[in-house]
């Protein structure tokens, strides 16, 4: 049975995550101890709420050197929502931020105005995969499963189209919806609310790990 670790700082969904993953089998610890971090066979960064916020308790806990660790050994590691928007190399809510630049890009606001819609998107939205995410993250899905749950305003920009996985559509927008470089794997949707699907996609994590 794979060990994941689930990892808490304060800003993460870890109770749907952690029961998403049971549910597909996987041993599931929340932790944010280096020891049971570097034991993993997965790690987990879950997230809601705003992008420094997220930074600075990873910094404030010692926990971005630990990640970069983890990801240094060949490790999988899965950002979700606000976990992935933290892999890029930078974010504009708020105030300019840092991220973990595992990923080039930065993650900045939906342009969207009033006059065509609002934010935050909220939506049950199907998603367009490229043929890395055919061949790894969603291997099995047809394109009539790629629906999954997004909640968010910011989005990543300027990603290089060898690291994106699939894109989704809203308001006009095209929006990276799902990122990929070596063992680190990045959803702008929230997989462990997203049914059947969401569950094949984290089984397809699991398996990778």
């Amino acid at each position: 049975m794979k060990k994941i670790v689930v990892l808490s700082y304060g800003l993460g969904n870890v109770r749907s995550v952690g029961n998403a993953l049971r549910a597909i089998g996987a041993h599931v610890e929340v932790s944010h101890a280096e020891h049971s971090i570097m034991q993993a066979d997965g790690l987990i960064i879950p997230g809601v709420g705003a992008f420094p916020h997220g930074m600075a308790n990873l910094v404030e806990s010692g926990l971005v050197d630990v990640i970069r660790k983890y990801i240094a050994f060949g490790r999988p590691v899965l950002g979700i929502c606000l976990g992935m928007q933290l892999l890029f190399d930078k974010g504009t809510e708020f105030v300019p931020t840092d991220g973990l630049g595992l990923i080039t890009g930065s993650v900045d606001i939906i342009p969207v105005s009033t006059e065509v819609g609002r934010l935050p998107h909220i939506a049950w939205s199907t998603i367009c995969q490229t043929e890395q995410g055919r061949q790894k993250m969603f291997a099995g899905l047809t394109d009539s499963e790629m629906r999954f749950y997004f909640v968010h305003s910011y989005a990543a920009m300027g990603v290089k189209p060898d690291n994106i996985s699939a894109t989704v559509t809203y308001l006009g927008n095209t929006i990276v919806a799902a990122v990929q470089s070596c063992n680190v794997w990045g959803t702008q949707f929230h997989p462990e609310k997203s049914g059947p699907s969401g569950l094949h996609f984290l089984r397809n994590f699991v398996n990778n790990c």
